[in-house]
């Protein structure tokens, strides 16, 4: 998948930053000069629900108010977020 297409499908903020990543999702993980972000959306009864995203700062400014570029998004839907944020920390 694009990150165009990834933006829309689960419209993901480009480019962003921690706090509004954190506004909008339940969990988004600073780790490393990455961010992290395991995305839940419904796709159906009994299908899977979970993305993740990968985001990478533009800046030197690591904070929560840093900018951030969509780096990468997952090609397949997971169960749940565990499965998506393992898939987003090997990237």
């Amino acid at each position: 998948m694009t990150i165009t297409e990834a933006v829309r499908k689960f419209r993901l903020p480009n480019p962003s930053t921690p706090e509004d990543l954190e506004m909008r999702w339940r969990k988004v993980i600073a780790y490393g000069d990455r961010v992290l972000l395991p995305g839940g959306f419904y796709n159906g009864k009994g299908k899977p629900c979970w993305f993740a995203a990968v985001y990478e700062f533009l800046s030197d400014d690591h904070t929560c108010e840093g900018m951030i570029g969509l780096r990468e998004v997952s090609d397949v839907e997971f169960m749940d977020e565990g499965h998506a944020l393992k898939w987003a920390m090997e990237q």
